[in-house]
């Protein structure tokens, strides 16, 4: 049982996982939120655009 605890805690690649994850959530994060904020100023430009040809 002892051999098996010191083998979990000198092993780095579930630590190297965690890290990945928490780095993809990061940037999902930031897209999803960048995605949302030019959607909205683009739906706001297009109608703009969409207005002024009508005319």
């Amino acid at each position: 049982m002892s051999d098996f605890i010191r083998r979990i805690r000198s092993e780095d690649e579930g630590q190297d996982i965690a890290e990945y994850a928490v780095m993809l959530a990061v940037i999902l994060v930031i897209v999803v939120g960048t995605i949302r904020l030019i959607g909205s100023n683009s739906n706001t430009a297009f109608s703009s655009v969409a207005s002024a040809v009508a005319q």
